[in-house]
This record gives C-alpha cells, sequence and structure tokens, in this order.
C-alpha cells in the first residue's frame, strides 16, 4: 500500500489526498445549487471533495440510487472552506440540502437549538440494527441535550502517543504508563540530548491535544462536559487547574522541543523530529501514521514507531481507556425537507450507509470505519497493528470526547487556541487562562 504524506490538518476537517491520510477531508471541487428538493420523493445531499472519501460517498449513491428508482438522492460537493460558508448560509435561509453533512458537536447544537436539522432519537429506537452496528462512541458529537440529531459516518480519526522504539532502546527506557514516568523521560533523554516530546506549537490546535487528555486524565470527560454545556466558571473546575498547571510542568522542565512554538504541523515538521531520532515521543493524530510511513525512510516498516495509550495521572478520575480526537463525521437531516424527503434520507442511512462495499473500500484506503465486527478485514492489511490498535481503541473507549475545537461554538474556539498559545510558552498562568476562558462560556 502506497501512502502519500499529509499537507495542512486543521484537525477539524482536512482531506487526505491518498492512504492513510484519509483520515479527514480536504477540498477542491464544484459548487451547487442551494435547495432541498431532489425531486419527486428524492433528496438532496451536500458532501465534500477530496479522495477516497468523495469518491467512496458517491458509490453508496449510486448503489442506492439504481436500488431505489423513486428515492433518488443527488450528491454536490464542495471545497472544504467553501462548504463551511455556504451550508450555513443555506441553513440559514431555509434551503439546506436534506442530507447535511457535518462533523457534529458545537455547529450541530446550533443547528439543534434553532429546529434546523430533525431530531432522529425515536428513528434510532425504532431502528436499533442501525445504532448497534456502529461504535457506541460515534454518538456522544451526534447528541444534544440528550437526543441525537445526526447519523454518525465514515472513519474515527483518534489522537495517539507515538513514541520512537529505537530512542527508547538506547535508553533503557520503557514507553511511559503514567504522567510520573512522563516527567521521568523528560529528564532521561534531556540528559542524552534528544528532546522529550516533539510539539508544532505554532499549530496551536496541536497543543490542544494535551490539555485534551490531560482534563479527561485529571477530572474525567465531565470537567469537558460542563464547559461545553456553558456552566459558570467551568475553566476553573479543579480539576482543570490541575491539568493546567501540570502541562506548564512539562513545558518547564524541557519536555517539549526547544522552539517548538515556531514549529508547525502544516510542513510535517514535528513528524520528521519523531522519525528522524530528534526527538523521542509525539501527540498527535492517527492519520500521522501514513505520513510518517511515506516519509520516515523505513522509520514505520521497519518497526521503529511505538504507541500507547496517554498515560493517567495519580488520583486522577478519568478512565485510561477514555480517546479524544474525531469520533466520526456526521449526516443531518434538514428540519425544512419535505417528508417524502426526509424518509428517503433515512432509507440511505439505514440501507446505504457501512454497507460491506462501503466498509471495505475504507479499510483499502488505509482508515478504521466506525463499524463493529471489522476486527478480521483489519487483521488482514499490512498495517494491522496500527489499524487494530486504533479500532480498539475508539470502539470500547468510554468516552470519546471530540476535539474541543469542533466542539465549541468557533468564538470560544479561536479564544482558546489563543490562549493556548499563551499558556505554553507560559505567557499566563492556569488562573489566568481559566479566566480568560470563563468569559467565552455560552458563546
Amino acid at each position: 500500500m502506497k501512502h502519500t504524506p499529509t499537507s495542512r490538518r486543521t484537525f477539524l476537517s482536512l482531506a487526505a489526498l491518498a492512504p492513510f491520510a484519509a483520515w479527514g477531508l480536504t477540498a477542491c471541487g464544484t459548487s451547487g445549487p442551494a435547495g432541498s428538493s431532489g425531486g419527486s420523493g428524492g433528496a438532496t445531499m451536500w458532501s465534500l471533495t477530496g479522495k477516497p472519501n468523495e469518491t467512496i460517498r458517491q458509490n453508496t449513491v449510486d448503489v442506492f440510487n439504481k436500488e431505489n428508482s423513486a428515492s433518488q438522492i443527488k450528491v454536490t460537493v464542495f471545497q472544504n472552506d467553501a462548504y463551511k460558508t455556504k451550508i450555513k448560509t443555506a441553513i440559514g435561509a431555509g434551503q439546506a440540502p436534506t442530507i447535511i453533512y457535518g462533523w457534529g458537536g458545537g455547529t450541530l447544537k446550533s443547528y439543534a437549538e434553532a429546529g434546523q436539522v430533525e431530531d432522529l432519537t425515536s428513528w434510532f429506537t425504532a431502528n436499533p440494527e442501525v445504532k448497534n452496528k456502529l461504535f457506541p462512541s460515534s454518538f456522544g458529537a451526534a447528541t444534544v441535550d440528550g437526543k441525537i440529531y445526526a447519523m454518525p459516518s465514515q472513519t474515527v480519526q483518534p489522537i495517539v502517543f507515538y513514541y520512537n522504539k529505537e530512542l527508547f532502546a538506547k535508553a533503557n527506557a520503557q514507553p511511559p504508563k503514567t504522567w510520573d514516568d512522563l516527567m521521568a523521560l523528560a529528564k532521561t533523554f534531556n540528559d542524552m540530548g534528544i528532546a522529550p516530546l516533539s510539539l508544532g506549537g505554532q499549530s496551536r490546535w496541536t497543543s490542544m491535544m494535551w490539555l485534551e487528555y490531560m482534563f479527561d486524565r485529571v477530572g474525567g470527560p465531565e470537567v469537558f462536559t460542563d464547559i461545553y454545556n456553558g456552566k459558570a466558571n467551568a475553566w476553573s473546575h479543579p480539576a482543570a487547574l490541575e491539568a493546567l498547571a501540570k502541562i506548564q510542568d512539562l513545558v518547564s522542565a524541557d519536555g517539549f522541543i526547544k522552539g517548538f512554538s515556531s514549529i508547525t504541523a502544516d510542513s510535517n515538521a514535528d513528524q520528521a523530529l519523531l522519525f528522524t531520532g530528534k526527538a523521542a515521543m509525539m501527540l498527535h493524530g492517527g492519520w500521522t501514521y501514513g505520513s510518517m510511513k511515506n516519509d520516515g525512510a523505513g522509520f514505520v516498516q521497519d518497526g521503529k514507531l511505538g504507541w500507547v495509550d496517554f498515560p493517567t495521572v495519580t488520583g486522577g478520575k478519568g478512565d485510561p481507556k477514555n480517546a479524544v480526537g474525531n469520533p466520526a463525521n456526521y449526516l443531518s437531516i434538514s428540519a425544512k425537507a419535505t417528508d417524502a424527503e426526509k424518509e428517503t434520507a433515512k432509507k440511505y442511512f439505514k440501507d446505504g450507509l457501512f454497507t460491506k462495499e462501503e466498509v471495505a473500500g475504507y479499510i483499502a484506503s488505509g482508515a478504521v470505519p466506525i463499524a463493529t465486527g471489522i476486527e478480521d478485514q483489519l487483521a488482514a492489511t499490512d498495517d494491522k497493528d496500527f489499524l487494530t490498535y486504533v479500532y480498539t481503541l475508539a470502539k470500547d473507549a468510554p468516552s470519546f470526547q471530540q476535539s474541543w475545537d469542533q466542539a465549541l461554538s468557533p468564538t470560544a474556539a479561536e479564544a482558546l487556541l489563543n490562549n493556548i498559545d499563551q499558556l505554553f510558552i507560559k505567557a499566563v498562568t492556569p488562573e489566568q487562562f481559566a479566566a480568560n476562558m470563563n468569559a467565552t462560556l455560552g458563546k
């Protein structure tokens, strides 16, 4: 299987251009008409350009249309950034497509609260076989106030703790199981003249991944749930302040490579630090596996790349099996669609998605679809060890916390990234960080 390196991955939605980079979606495509009508009994779907996901999606629709002549679906694809603008405008004007592609989280919440997308809770109850074949963890970002407003789709993209096996062998060390282990390893590798951790801090969302896991490991998923729900002073929760302080402890211990705030993830420079032996560990998205396989001159193929669960924190409340990242992509149904269009969309959700052919297509592209019972298919691939790890991590996660800059509103997300940048260079204290972020709650 040939792998092509990823370009900029904003963690929210950039797309893959080749196998293993297919853990998101990018774009360069066409625009299409507004409006929801797909014809009598038909429906429309807006989605994103970018192979292989665009091709896989169109294939499922083609098969569905062939088998349902009276209930056709017309797909229009858009470039990623253009889509984000166009879909908000269309929904606001009451001219959304029948099936709305999205990322769940904060944007879906705003649509649900405005009554712009269909409540699918009762439909999932009436069709338990649809829900049961998907990862339970994929429904969190589709749920608002206990109700499901979207169908999880496509693949899972967790954040993974990677390490360089060759460097660990030289240090006669084991990968960290606890935060104390990680702090000790910071000294071990610094004494060897090797950066303990790679970090593309200029990109900011890369630093955010550390906070996502630390908030969970210290206080459990409830800490961010309170933030997501806009609870007053939620960022000042004792567990949040402890997590922020521990991050700065790691910075103070030279845990991250010197000059991390000027390193960008867009160029994959942070990945290169790991596979060239300049850094011993890296927290990054599952999509980087393919880039390192492609660019690492045999680093992955020679078995030098390792991965483990994110370390636990002594006394912490978070389950060590909890994951963070992108649990899935999502398809919603416009509340403005006709009854016939809604029925077509639901039929497609039930019969057209996660067919054997679609699941096989995602696996062949080097991704892990959010479908249960695919262990044997993953085991038959060249990258079975990593894909099986990702599958198990995502499927069994008691909590799979969505990327914060997707879960929060755009206003809060931008404030978050700005304050994370300041936190990591120690320009603000944990208390100042919390106060700044408390001011964004509910915005």
